[in-house]
């Protein structure tokens, strides 16, 4: 395949895709329906069996950012900007995809493959069938693709395994990965956060977007806010009335469970917090926070909120914000663009000086 036929395939991919990114999407005449649309749509109701937190509602958001990247144009402008392959390679490229929220490896088995390289998928336990499942949408549009991706259960075994690696994970495991991966080439990912800047200008409609930004996906996405910075004398209560509108997260019996524990762990040990029922808002200067918790910190001065974070920037993944350089509006937080890259390395970069 050449860069225009790979990006004809994922167009192809993305069109079929279309047709489940919400519950009451158009039902296309699309040639892989009778072999798959209802195996895909039972796959999307299912997920929650393996992995309680992939609702069917989120796994068809994450359905939908898919759909944003696969716009023919936008795949064409993307990749205009990097120097790659035109015909297949025949580099290796392993990647060891984190499990928190659905098919959150996507744009990285994009990536590789749009680059005209060879994917190994090592897929976590968290979320085994989601793209095993995309990757037989490919083999059918183009079979070329069938020899392209692979996925493997057992251990990465080096260079009779892969050429070069990308590796998301915890802290922890990233430290294992940097200890037995430098060798190669090589993007090694970690844990990260996304916080939000406040000014106290915001009208309620930028606020009520912003709980998007916290809720979504539970909140389990290194992209959603975990940490709000607002003004001295904020008043933050006003914040939880407005949020009235995702008291839904509590139908999910693990967010119950975690906002139960949370709750309990803080009257028990006399923690001040803040809580309108299913979510606790706390003032702690750590920018993580446990899920159905949302840490809080006031400030004096922007200009140090925005050094602060500047000082820490290789923890923190986006800013939430209307003010400043670099940050995502309202609501936007998982909605990034082809280009948005994780940890802000950009992987087409790498993937293209693989061939140099």
């Amino acid at each position: 395949m050449n860069r225009l036929e790979r990006i004809d395939a994922f167009v192809n991919l993305g069109q079929f895709l279309e047709q489940f990114k919400t519950i009451d999407a158009s039902t296309s005449n699309h040639p892989l329906n009778e072999q798959f649309y209802t195996e895909f749509e039972n796959l999307i109701e299912n997920a929650y069996i393996e992995n309680a937190w992939f609702t069917p509602a989120h796994v068809r958001n994450s359905i939908e950012g898919i759909c944003s990247f696969l716009d023919r144009e936008k795949l064409k402008e993307w990749t205009k900007q990097y120097h790659i392959a035109d015909q297949s390679t025949d580099k290796r490229v392993a990647v060891i995809m984190a499990g928190n929220i659905p098919m959150v490896g996507f744009h990285d088995m994009l990536s590789v493959l749009i680059s005209g390289h060879h994917f190994i998928g090592k897929l976590s336990s968290k979320d085994n069938r989601l793209l095993d499942f995309v990757s037989k949408l490919l083999g059918e549009i183009n079979s070329e693709f069938k020899s392209l991706i692979s996925f493997k259960n057992e251990q990465l075994k080096g260079k009779q395994d892969f050429d070069a690696i990308i590796a998301t994970g915890s802290n922890n495991s990233a430290r294992y990965f940097e200890a037995y991966f430098s060798k190669y080439p090589h993007i090694i990912r970690r844990n990260r956060n996304s916080v939000a800047i406040l000014t106290g200008d915001e009208s309620q409609e930028e606020i009520h977007k912003l709980g998007q930004d916290v809720f979504q996906y539970f909140g389990l996405g290194c992209r959603n806010v975990s940490k709000l910075y607002v003004p001295e004398n904020y008043d933050i209560t006003k914040i939880l009335d407005i949020w009235q509108d995702y008291v839904p997260s509590l139908d999910h019996n693990k967010y119950l469970n975690n906002h139960d524990y949370q709750r309990s762990l803080y009257l028990m040990n006399a923690v001040k917090h803040l809580d309108n029922g299913f979510l606790l808002l706390k003032e702690d200067a750590a920018m993580t926070s446990p899920i159905a918790v949302l840490h809080y910190e006031h400030y004096r001065d922007i200009n140090q909120v925005k050094n602060l974070l500047k000082e820490n920037s290789e923890h923190i993944q986006c800013i939430v914000s209307k003010i400043g350089e670099n940050t995502i509006p309202f609501g936007k937080a998982q909605q990034p663009n082809l280009n948005d890259y994780a940890d802000n390395v950009d992987t087409m970069d790498f993937l293209s000086r693989l061939n140099s």
